[in-house]
């Protein structure tokens, strides 16, 4: 399984709506890509305009290819980038230790 991490910033005073329409992007959207299997999204406390999406994939190509060159990239994006105050940084994990 492979973790997603992607770091927004977003347009200030845009918390409320961008939470919104990112669960709206997830789990109408997103949720359809071939191994998706869950994501999480945290807001920064100290920078109330970040926020740090996580994204489990059965393996990367599932994101890189299958969803990024999708039509369902395309719908996601038009839902969550109008929030963006620059580009995402996104990179990818493996998992090397979990606890119990």
């Amino acid at each position: 399984m492979i973790l997603e991490l992607a770091d927004f910033r977003i347009h200030p005073g845009q918390q409320a709506a961008f939470e919104k329409a990112i669960e709206l992007g997830l789990s109408t959207v997103a949720c359809k890509a071939k191994g998706y299997r869950g994501a999480k999204v945290n807001r920064c406390i100290e920078t109330p305009e970040r926020f740090v999406l996580q994204i489990f994939w059965d393996n990367l190509e599932d994101h890189t290819v299958g969803f990024r060159e999708s039509a369902l990239f395309t719908e996601w994006r038009a839902i969550v980038g109008p929030f963006f105050a620059a580009p995402p940084h996104v990179e990818h994990f493996e998992l090397t230790y979990a606890s119990a």
